[in-house]
């Protein structure tokens, strides 16, 4: 830690990963703290400030002070690697110990084993040891259980778990313990464990997932015709927190889909319906992301869009015990990611129970399309393809690629103000909001995750030169709205 880094912790003051102490004397409370920091997310302690981050310094040519590490090093086990180092701030010292996530899990004080919560140190009870040891055992069975390199204070998208918390609180009211706390939020929906984010958590709700993860980007084509090689109308390739990510590709695809009109018997009435079931491409989608095999760093998603037929792909084999026929029947045995599924399941996304395939037949049925086909592909994934409907004197198809989202007033009421690239403050003060929470929860998020504005740098969200605009969808979204005025 530099010296700006330490200024910036004193003034942020304590949280999970800083703690500040008044001296380095005891030395008992030291060595706890550095083993719940090793169990959980890792951290930092000062030592020579008052617990609001003031400097008081401590004596730093002190002979204890050379035995400090030492002290504390010997009764620590498995051996951890920690950094002890005096930093001088206007003529006082204070004494930083950097504390990695330890490895090998549980570490233990003195043969106790502490936990880090929020700005506590606790000991660990029988059943957290348990589950640290467990865990060592399952790892290699579960990616989605493992512990991810991304850090929840660098790099999880705080829009994209408040707007899940929201989502979830809705129908879940006392679901969460503190949603004021992101590391408690993240626990409660198992993406996180010990203060640390596992991979599932990783590719939900950090930023930018694929900088580890590259198998989770997700490309969409459009092609000219029924041909792969053809030329191609619309090419996109998509990253970002899951979620997000989800509802751009279901906005290329209805943005690439034409509409139907349908001209029923004994009524002049026009009613304009999606090719495919929106409902039932959603739940394709949502299912692609919630099952496929993420340990494959070639694995990808990818949808291919021809005039006649929509391709759904994600990389993996089934999983064990399922099989085409059980699709068919609504019945899946295992799932693959169960804390990814949960997590889309609280946000209404998906039908956890195995009812998904059953809906999207029974949707296409009703819809008087083909029933949709499931493929394996020599043992690297799992193809849905929908086919577009068979035309009847009572059908008259009409390409229209207008982008017709369910959307709140709240939204259309951005897309209409938005101009070009603007910063967040300008569109508040535009729509004539002063709560900032209401603004972003019920207008930008949402704007954000139907794929109708993206961030200009959506890396830094919380960048102050970060600019917001419409996207392709959006403009169609926009341009439909004027059409219907």
């Amino acid at each position: 830690m530099n010296i700006s880094q330490l200024l910036e912790a004193l003034e942020l003051g304590e949280s999970q990963t800083i703690e500040f102490k008044s001296d380095y004397k005891n030395i008992d409370s030291i060595g706890k703290s550095i083993c719940g920091f090793l169990n959980t997310s890792g951290g930092y302690i000062v030592c020579g400030t008052t617990d609001q981050g003031d400097i008081i310094g401590i004596d730093k040519y002190s002979d204890s002070l050379q035995k400090l590490e030492y002290t504390i090093l010997k009764d620590l086990s498995p051996k951890p690697l920690v950094s002890f180092q005096i930093q001088d701030i206007d003529a006082k010292s204070v004494l930083v110990i950097e504390v990695p996530k330890g490895k090998d899990i549980p570490f233990a004080y003195q043969n106790i084993v502490y936990l880090r919560e929020d700005q506590k140190t606790r000991k660990a009870d029988i059943n957290t040891i348990r589950d640290m040891i467990m865990r060592k055992q399952i790892e290699p069975e579960r990616w989605e259980r493992r512990f991810s390199s991304a850090e929840v204070d660098r790099d999880i998208n705080p829009d994209e778990l408040h707007f899940a918390v929201d989502k979830i609180r809705k129908v879940y009211t006392d679901y969460f313990r503190d949603i004021s706390n992101p590391y408690m939020v993240l626990e409660d929906l198992a993406a996180a464990r010990y203060g640390r984010l596992t991979n599932a958590g990783d590719v939900l709700f950090c930023k930018n997932p694929v900088i580890r993860y590259p198998q989770v980007r997700v490309q969409a084509v459009c092609f000219e015709s029924d041909k792969t090689d053809s030329k191609y109308l619309d090419n996109k390739s998509f990253e970002g927190p899951l979620v997000s990510v989800f509802n751009q590709v279901y906005g290329f695809i209805v943005r690439n889909t034409p509409t139907i009109s349908r001209f029923y018997k004994n009524t002049p009435v026009r009613e304009d319906e999606p090719l495919y079931p929106g409902d039932a491409v959603r739940e394709a989608l949502i299912n692609a992301f919630a099952h496929r095999d993420y340990t494959d760093f070639s694995g990808s998603i990818a949808v291919h869009i021809y005039p006649h037929r929509l391709e759904i792909w994600n990389s993996g084999t089934l999983p064990e015990g399922v099989t085409i026929e059980k699709l068919k029947k609504g019945h899946i045995s295992v799932l693959r990611n169960p804390d990814i599924a949960q997590v889309l399941h609280l946000q209404g996304l998906m039908e956890k129970v195995g009812r998904g395939s059953r809906l999207i037949l029974d949707l296409c049925r009703n819809n008087n399309l083909p029933e949709p086909e499931w493929t394996l592909d020599d043992d690297r994934g799992v193809t849905i393809t929908f086919f577009t409907p068979e035309v009847t004197p009572e059908v008259t198809p009409e390409v229209t690629p207008e982008v017709t989202p369910e959307v709140t007033p709240e939204v259309k009421r951005v897309l209409n103000v938005i101009s070009g690239e603007m910063p967040r403050r300008k569109l508040q003060d535009i729509l004539g909001l002063k709560d900032d929470e209401h603004f972003r929860t019920s207008y930008l998020v949402p704007s954000i995750h139907l794929g109708l504005i993206e961030m200009t740098i959506p890396s830094k969200p919380k960048s102050s030169k970060q600019r917001y605009r419409l996207t392709d969808s959006g403009r169609a979204y926009l341009k439909t709205l004027i059409n219907k005025e």
